[in-house]
This record gives structure tokens, sequence and C-alpha cells, in this order.
């Protein structure tokens, strides 16, 4: 057996705005079964899991409203059209969201969130050496807290289930991956 894409028989869209869409795609299989999955188009995504010279991770805790919950985050963003690349993006989220920066972004990975129903990738990136260099630059709809937390302690928060974004740990994996090859 070989398997193949499903055809495209017919696409609704349901809702577009900037950067996000929600479609209908009437698609049949190859055993000729017809159906009607929905595809959330989305810009490119990253997560920066950003490290002190004293190796403390950046934090950020926001509010959260598809769980209804304040979270304890790494900065993290969409996107713009402005931005040149992933890079740029990871680099403008981290100072709009916390005022930290550094001259060391690393791509670590890249990840598509749920390719059962997005059509995005999101990118991981470890930055270096961060320091703080400038206020929040934040969204009218933004409220972050920023805090500091050692990067073994950043672990086991993660361990225990204090880090329940799961793109998150798929930047943390990453990032952990890329400072055991490199240290």
């Amino acid at each position: 057996m070989t398997v193949t894409p499903w055809k495209i028989l017919d696409t609704k869209y349901l809702y577009q705005r900037k950067g996000m869409a929600l479609r209908i795609d009437q698609c049949e299989t190859m055993n000729g079964s017809v159906f009607d999955p929905y595809v959330i188009e989305c810009g490119t995504w990253v997560n920066v899991i950003a490290l002190t010279k004293k190796r403390e991770v950046v934090l950020i805790k926001q509010y959260r409203h598809g769980v209804k919950q304040v979270m304890l985050e790494i900065p993290a963003g969409i996107m713009d059209e402005e931005d040149e690349s992933p890079m740029w993006a990871a680099r403008r989220e981290l100072l709009e969201e916390t005022g930290y920066t550094s001259d060391q972004f690393i791509e670590v990975g890249r990840v598509y969130p749920n390719p059962a129903t997005h059509n995005n990738l999101t990118y991981s990136f470890l930055a270096l050496d961060v320091e703080l260099v400038s206020e929040q630059n934040l969204d009218e709809t933004e409220e972050i807290e920023v805090s500091l937390i050692p990067f073994v302690e950043f672990i086991s928060l993660a361990k225990e289930g204090g880090l329940p974004q799961a793109l998150h740990i798929s930047a943390l994996f990453f990032a952990m991956a890329h400072m055991e090859h490199n240290p």
C-alpha cells in the first residue's frame, strides 16, 4: 500500500484576517471516502530559549485565552511581514516582550505545530548571553511579566509540568540537544 495525498475537491474559507484563516476542504481519499477536514492557515511562529551570561532563562507570564489561564512561557510570537527571516522575528519578539536581546541567535529546530490541522512551521531559537537593553514594547492586548530562572531549574519546571505549552517543550529539547553537542 502506498500512502498518497488526498484529492481536494473543494475549498471554502470560513474566516480570514491578516495572518490567520480557517478553511474547510472537501477531500477524497484513495479508497473513495469523502470528508471535510478543517485547516487553520497561520503565519510562521518563533520560540526563543534566551539564556543570560549566568545561564538564567528569560521567561514570561501572560494570559492565554484559549485555555483561560495565566501561563509561564518562553518568549514567542508570529513572524511579521516586515521580518526578514524567522531569526529576525525571534529577535524582535524577544526584545518586544522582555527588553532582552543578544548578538547570538542560533536556530536549533523547527516543527509543524499540528500538521493535521495547521499549515505553518514553528522555528526554535537559542539566544545566548542575552542582556536587558530596553523596556518592553508590548502590543495593546499584551500584559507580560518577565522573570529569570536558572537553566537547571527551568528543566525541572518543564519535567514537573510547569511549562505546559507543547511547542515550548520542543524548543527546550532542541536547545538542550544543541548545547549537548556544542558546549
